[in-house]
């Protein structure tokens, strides 16, 4: 979208733009991709962002007002970006649509199995969801060092509290530390 050089931004919306800036770096760290074997390709990436925001919104939910409110805003933010990545790689407004959607149905289709794994503490639930999703995988075990990392994550952000997730972004750990895990378990 084209934004009006002359509008003054919001504090708001500058909030909303440093957290989606925040959540896409913790999303692009190296090690997700050179350590827990998360391919280096625009699903990929694309797997690797989803990721993080559902980490990020599960967090949210659980925060009184005005994080539901944060919440739908960053949605709106990512798809903004999702839309406009779409229309640089040369994508036209009917291709745009439908593929949007499909993003859509992919992105929620994944909050809704990460949701239901991290929900019920399921380590194996969830290494299959992202062996299946993110790493483009049906070998779970492959996923074991994603899962703890993910995992652990999920810890971390349930110890932070609104201000400082606004401030600082999401803490997470450094994926490299969940590398070899499989092994382990």
């Amino acid at each position: 979208m084209i934004r009006n050089p002359f509008r003054r931004e919001d504090s708001r919306e500058r909030a909303i733009r440093a957290l989606h800036s925040r959540v896409n770096a913790g999303a692009r760290v190296p090690a997700l991709y050179l350590d827990l074997g998360v391919p280096d390709t625009v699903e990929g990436r694309f797997e690797a962002l989803c990721l993080h925001v559902v980490l990020v919104l599960r967090h949210l939910r659980r925060l009184p007002a005005p994080a539901a409110d944060i919440a739908q805003d960053l949605v709106n933010s990512v798809f903004e970006q999702l839309d406009s990545s779409l229309r640089e790689l040369g994508v036209g407004d009917m291709g745009v649509s439908k593929r949007m959607k499909k993003l859509a149905q992919a992105f929620y289709g994944r909050a809704a199995a990460y949701d239901a794994a991290l929900d019920a503490g399921d380590a194996d639930a969830l290494a299959a969801s992202l062996a299946r999703n993110v790493l483009a995988r049906d070998e779970p075990e492959a996923a074991r060092g994603l899962a703890a990392y993910v995992g652990a994550a999920d810890a971390g952000l349930a110890a932070t509290d609104l201000d400082v997730l606004m401030a600082e972004g999401p803490v997470l750990p450094d994926p490299a530390r969940f590398a070899g895990t499989a092994a382990r378990s």
